[in-house]
């Protein structure tokens, strides 16, 4: 079978054949929170960078934000109030929603920037504003003055659209109104660089290439390839389409500014959950700052390592959330892994960050039995096998509880009750005697481990075993076979510390415990039966809070199938 080559390693071949370096771009408008569906294009960028200097290429990553774009509209996350006199205005010139950064555009672009660097991604960052008042713009503004009728001719040949008779490749900023969508270009000089306008507001003036106005995007997106030097870069499907803007960008960076277009890589949207494509516009999205907070960094990669760039992705934070971290977790643990997999596990691992190698499941587990503490989070983590620093375990602790508190679907909740659960009362027989065998056992054997606790459970099919022996004894004759059901016995478990018949997987949940809690617990279960001769008990302290939450299904153990209620 033919070897199956990732995708990110196809492109890099691809920029390696035609170029000694290779400039991979990003980039984003920052009018709004910026979301997952934004941040597979970043990574789909890094996951190029890293293939290209994996090969022993030449490669440099550039962020470029869009802050010298207008404000389009007052979005629904913003005050009509307070905005509206500013739509029509560059963001990096429209004051902070929170007044804690310099500008809008600084707002929304901060938060990113850290969450880039949480996901191992460090590219140089540049901003179109600064580009644009530096003077970097001005050569391309200039030609593009010069050659305003050739870049009508093409935008009409290729898309289709014919352009208006006052259209211009540049748009001006009004120094009355501020606006940078509202004037008209009515004369310019190359030699002195400066552009005369008349406004919409009534005002008409002269301004200056160096920071007066940036040029339409059509234009100035080809411009940005020229001015870089960028030879890869991703974009949304809607810029792929025939007649779009990367189309147009072909010819008008060749014939115009004369250069080369870069190799590209057109994505599908990332769609949350049955809502549709995200759009911060339509107020369709979760941030990609929120999504760290509940999502471990390396699964957030692996969601766009492993499916090629053309194909859309659906995510949703709830249940759905818990099978890509297993897929993630399974594939990274894989010992027969295939070199296509390792490919994908070693583009996801976010580099120079720490990691936690704890399950998210077994996480969600730990965290509610120490019910948030991460003290005590700390001491199960190390008491199950995890040596870490408690720094790498608090943060996965962290997100852990986030998602629990946020996203968490019921069946993934439960809580531990201080005393036997009135439940108890309902367990049969057979699960009274498996519940102080077990007692027995674990006392005799200290601290199990997940694997010993499967083990010790299915030996009581197995005749001779310690396991076996004990539970006979307590149930006081030869046991049928037909009584001796593990699910039943996995569901005694449930009953005596949860009070209810199911849970999460038994080997990571009881060694979340200290055995000597375990068996007494056990003991006191199994002994548990709180109905007085009138029905009810004279003790009420058994009563349940609603801490207590159903599992109707179970967590898959790793590597194997899924479990039916109640078993481990």
């Amino acid at each position: 079978m033919a070897e199956i080559m990732h995708w990110a390693d196809v492109i890099a071949e691809e920029a390696l054949s035609k170029n000694k370096k290779n400039i991979i771009s990003t980039g984003i408008t920052p009018s709004g929170q910026i979301h997952i569906g934004n941040m597979r294009e970043v990574m789909t960028a890094d996951g190029v960078f890293r293939a290209v200097r994996d090969k022993g290429g030449d490669a440099l990553l550039y962020y470029l934000a869009d802050t010298y774009d207008p404000l389009r509209k007052v979005y629904p996350f913003l005050k009509e109030e307070e905005y509206a006199q500013h739509v029509g205005r560059p963001l990096s010139e429209i004051p902070c929603p929170c007044g804690q950064h310099k500008s809008y555009a600084e707002h929304f672009l901060v938060p990113f920037l850290n969450s880039l660097e949480k996901l191992g991604i460090r590219p140089k960052v540049l901003q179109s504003a600064d580009l644009y008042k530096e003077g970097k713009f001005v050569p391309y503004i200039k030609l593009a003055l010069q050659k305003r009728d050739e870049i009508a001719a093409i935008l009409h040949e290729v898309s289709g659209k014919e352009v208006a008779e006052d259209w211009n490749p540049f748009n001006p900023i009004c120094e009355k109104c501020g606006r940078i969508n509202s004037a008209k270009v009515t004369g310019y000089s190359c030699e002195d660089e400066t552009v005369d306008y008349a406004c919409a507001c009534g005002h008409s003036g002269k301004t200056s290439m160096t920071g007066g106005g940036k040029l339409t995007w059509r234009v100035e997106w080809p411009a940005k390839w020229a001015l870089l030097g960028v030879t890869v870069e991703p974009f949304g499907k809607d810029h792929g389409a025939a007649g779009g803007s990367y189309e147009t960008g072909i010819r008008i960076v060749r014939e115009i500014f004369g250069a080369e277009p870069p190799i590209p890589i057109n994505y599908e949207w990332i769609m949350l959950g049955d809502q549709g494509a995200m759009s911060s516009s339509a107020g369709v999205v979760v941030s990609i700052a929120d999504m760290l907070e509940v999502v471990p960094p390396e699964a957030l990669r692996f969601l766009i390592m492993k499916t090629k760039p053309e194909k859309h992705i659906r995510f949703d934070p709830g249940q759905p959330l818990l099978n890509l971290v297993d897929e993630y977790e399974r594939l990274r643990d894989k010992e027969n892994a295939d070199e296509h997999e390792k490919r994908i596990i070693e583009l996801s691992k976010a580099e120079g960050v720490s990691q936690s190698r704890i399950p998210f499941k077994q996480m969600v587990t730990i965290y509610q039995v120490a019910r948030g503490d991460l003290s005590r989070i700390g001491t199960i983590a190390e008491r199950c096998g995890f040596k870490e620093e408690p720094a790498v375990i608090g943060q996965m602790a962290k997100i852990v509880g986030v998602w629990l508190d946020k996203y968490a679907p019921a069946f993934a909740k439960f809580g531990v009750s201080d005393t036997v659960p009135v439940q108890a009362a309902s367990l049969t027989d057979i699960q009274r005697a498996f519940l102080k065998a077990l007692a027995d056992i674990l006392e005799e054997i200290g601290e199990p481990s997940a694997e010993d606790i499967q083990k010790i459970v299915y030996d009581t099919k197995t005749p001779g075993t310690p396991m076996a022996a004990a539970l006979e004894k307590y149930y006081g004759a030869p046991v049928p076979p037909e009584l001796i059901e593990t699910k039943q016995f996995f569901s005694a478990v449930y009953l005596a510390i949860l009070g209810q018949p199911s849970g999460p997987k038994a080997g990571w949940f009881l060694t979340s415990f200290d055995s000597a809690f375990l068996a007494q617990r056990f003991r006191e279960a199994a002994e548990y039966r709180p109905w007085s001769s009138d029905g009810l008990s004279s003790d009420r302290s058994y009563f349940l809070t609603d801490q207590i939450f159903c599992f109707p299904v179970l967590f898959r153990a790793r590597g194997g199938s899924r479990l039916s209620a109640g078993r481990g």
